[in-house]
């Protein structure tokens, strides 16, 4: 009997040898991918791959029906993007859809971060949004926004590693000259990965911020 307990405890230590943390690999660090628990269908996890690519920390959410046509399907709550030197933060940003996660993760990288460097001379350091998912309708409308799907990010600011802040609300008409290039051609790349982009040069309800949704649509303004 003695021998038999020896064993089983001896087993015991072993077997704890194998077992990790939730959310590590085996060398102790934590993933930013889905839980495998978690079931995903197979557009989503092609999805997550990609996003995995891009060098994106983030957690997937699971899916939910939240009433009132609004939904979060398919989201991801982002941490941090990367750059081409070095991973950069994000402020106020609630759930998104994993093909807006990936179009803003791109866009972040070549559109914003490159060109805070060459336009600014400084890499970004964080950008400010105004939120994502809103459970809402277009402005004086009865048709429901892109945030109530979590399609939608409002970008707000940008802050330079170098600490200067270029906010769209400040910057867009009364920034510098580079400042303001700066913003144009960030919307600019933004319409390029984005369906729908609007912009101070577009209604004075986006005279603060960038409305970049996802979509089959080409409005950029």
């Amino acid at each position: 009997m003695v021998r038999i307990a020896l064993l089983i405890a001896a087993s015991a230590v072993l077997g704890g040898c194998s077992l990790l943390p939730a959310g590590s690999d085996r060398s102790g660090a934590p993933r930013s991918t889905q839980s495998a628990s978690m079931p995903v269908s197979g557009t989503a996890r092609q999805c997550l791959a990609q996003l995995d690519r891009t060098g994106s920390r983030y957690i997937p959410l699971p899916d939910r029906t939240l009433g009132q046509g609004c939904t979060n399907f398919n989201t991801v709550r982002l941490s941090e993007l990367r750059g081409d030197r070095a991973s950069f933060a994000l402020a106020n940003l609630g759930p998104v859809t994993c093909p807006t996660a990936n179009a803003f993760a791109g866009w972040a990288r070549y559109g914003v971060d490159r060109a805070a460097r060459q336009i600014l001379g400084s890499p970004l350091l964080r950008i400010e949004t105004m939120g994502s998912y809103a459970c809402r309708n277009v402005a004086r409308s009865d048709r429901r926004s892109a945030h109530s799907r979590a399609e939608a990010i409002d970008v707000a600011a940008f802050v330079l590693a170098d600490g200067r802040t270029v906010s769209v609300l400040d910057d867009w008409n009364a920034g510098t000259a580079e400042e303001r290039e700066f913003l144009r051609v960030v919307r600019g790349s933004a319409c390029k990965r984005f369906g729908t982009v609007l912009s101070p040069d577009y209604n004075a309800d986006h005279r603060d911020h960038f409305h970049l949704e996802v979509g089959n649509g080409a409005f950029c303004r």
